[in-house]
């Protein structure tokens, strides 16, 4: 089996919102097709993938830098022994010539591609790509539903504490049990009526969660801290800068309950600085780095290892994404949830109508691969990208 041409897409976010930092009117996002030989019921089998959603697409790393690579390779040495693409090779040769360090948008666009040959092998057989990668990994996925959480609540031009509660009571009506809100981008006060307002709908601190999106400094983290701290939220989020691990880990030694963060961490090294230094309390803060940020599912499974050789249970990691990709491989490694963003960051943020939320649980459907073609926010884009 030979790769017959690698295709690129710039897809723009739609919606005017914002968290504490970034608006994401500007935003886009990589979508890539690597296309083959192969050829079923008449066109050629074909995997598709994206990044994540919180970066822009990296059109020119991809094209210039990473898809010559693959190209150039021979065929034999991107395969595994049963014919289907062996990831961590594809991988190794994606980052040839790559100097250590440099993380960023290079791991954003590593990740779509390496994404691209999960869902590709997956396709290979016919299944569901939860399946192809609990059987590369040899673990036993979430037959019941992953749990979910709906993740939303973010600064609109026209806001108010009610558009938040019926936000957050439309989501609950979807079958949602658990919520995260953005703080951190008004002031205390009217933040502090937020929360409030949201837990009117939540009904309980433990089902609802707090995103600050790293924009606080030590000392606005802690008067937070000591705000939020009567509610018993579910986490407070990324509270500093991402690689800030003294402020992550003074918070984790100051404030009681747990917090969250690793979704701008892009490499195994990030990982083990944060395990290092950065206070996480063993099963009982949150990881939540994201493949398709960080170099594709081989380097996030490597991160797993670490997580786990520092005596912390897989189940307190929770990829940040809200999409698809991130639902097949949260289910498929038994990880401990994931998140939703249902209506938010279209056309990828969210599942396709096969994936039904049920009790605060959701299995990924039974497409072949991940199942993106299934959504019908991204079809005309993958019409688009394939034609």
């Amino acid at each position: 089996m030979k790769i017959k041409e690698i295709r690129h897409l710039s897809v723009p976010v739609t919606g005017n919102i914002a968290n504490a930092v970034v608006n994401f009117s500007e935003h886009t996002i990589s979508l890539v097709a690597v296309i083959t030989d192969e050829v079923r019921n008449g066109r050629p089998v074909t995997g598709i993938a994206f990044d994540s959603i919180g970066r822009f697409a990296q059109g020119g790393i991809i094209e210039q830098r990473m898809v010559p690579r693959l190209m150039a390779a021979k065929p034999e040495s991107l395969l595994a022994a049963d014919g289907a693409f062996d990831c961590a090779r594809v991988y190794a040769c994606i980052m040839r010539n790559e100097k250590p360090g440099g993380h960023g948008d290079r791991a954003a666009a590593c990740g779509a591609l390496e994404l691209a040959f999960w869902d590709l092998n997956a396709k290979l057989r016919d299944e569901p790509a939860y399946l192809t990668i609990s059987r590369a990994f040899g673990t036993t996925p979430v037959t019941s539903g992953q749990p979910v959480y709906a993740a939303g609540g973010y600064y609109y031009p026209q806001d108010g504490v009610e558009r938040l509660k019926q936000e957050i009571r439309r989501y609950k009506d979807m079958g949602y049990s658990a919520y995260k809100m953005k703080i951190g981008g008004a002031s205390l006060s009217e933040d502090t009526a937020r929360i409030e307002a949201a837990l009117q709908v939540a009904e309980s601190g433990a089902n609802l969660a707090v995103d600050v999106n790293g924009r606080f400094d030590l000392e606005q983290a802690q008067v937070y801290a000591k705000a939020i701290s009567p509610y018993k939220l579910r986490w407070y989020e990324e509270i500093g800068d991402p690689l800030d691990y003294e402020l992550n880990r003074v918070m984790a030694e100051t404030y009681d309950g747990p917090i969250a963060t690793g979704e701008n961490l892009f490499s195994t090294q990030d990982a083990r600085n944060l395990l290092r230094y950065g206070g996480m309390r063993k099963n009982k803060d949150i990881f939540q780095m994201d493949p398709g940020l960080s170099y594709g599912l081989t380097e996030f499974s490597r991160m797993i290892t670490l997580v786990e050789q520092a005596g912390i249970n897989r189940k307190f990691i929770y990829p940040h994404g809200g999409h698809l990709i991130n639902l097949h491989i949260s289910t498929a490694l038994d990880l401990g949830g994931c998140e939703a963003y249902p209506g938010v960051f279209e056309p990828f943020g969210g599942y396709s109508d096969e994936c039904k939320v049920i009790d605060g649980r959701i299995h990924p459907g039974s497409s072949p691969g991940f199942g993106i073609e299934r959504k019908n926010e991204l079809k005309p884009h993958i019409a688009r990208l394939l034609a």
